[in-house]
């Protein structure tokens, strides 16, 4: 078996002809080439496509963050407007006095 050359008469569909053998070979280097090419175009396209998708996607993460921002601040501003308005407990408290002092203002 070892060293043993394949006997080509034996199978069908090859020839003995090295011209033939060698256009064959030829035939199957240029489809491997073709095809080589073919991938390497779809490589190349796929790469061009995710760059595209992935500068759209970073310009939304950087509207986001603007957004976010902005946000912030304005949630920050309401808490300190909030925090400078009077507390229900405290306008309460000024009713009550209010209503104390109702019985001198109805005598004058």
């Amino acid at each position: 078996m070892a060293g043993e050359q394949p006997n080509y008469q034996a199978s069908p569909g090859y020839s003995t002809d090295p011209a033939m053998k060698l256009r064959d070979l030829e035939d199957k280097q240029r489809i491997l080439k073709n095809q080589m090419l073919l991938l390497g175009k779809n490589l190349i396209e796929i790469r061009e496509k995710n760059n595209k998708e992935l500068l759209e996607i970073r310009k939304d993460l950087e509207i986001l963050k603007g957004t976010m921002e902005r946000l912030a601040s304005f949630v920050s501003s309401v808490s300190d407007e909030f925090s400078g308005l009077a507390r229900k407990s405290d306008v309460e408290i000024l009713e009550k006095q209010i209503k104390m002092f109702q019985p001198f203002i109805k005598k004058r």
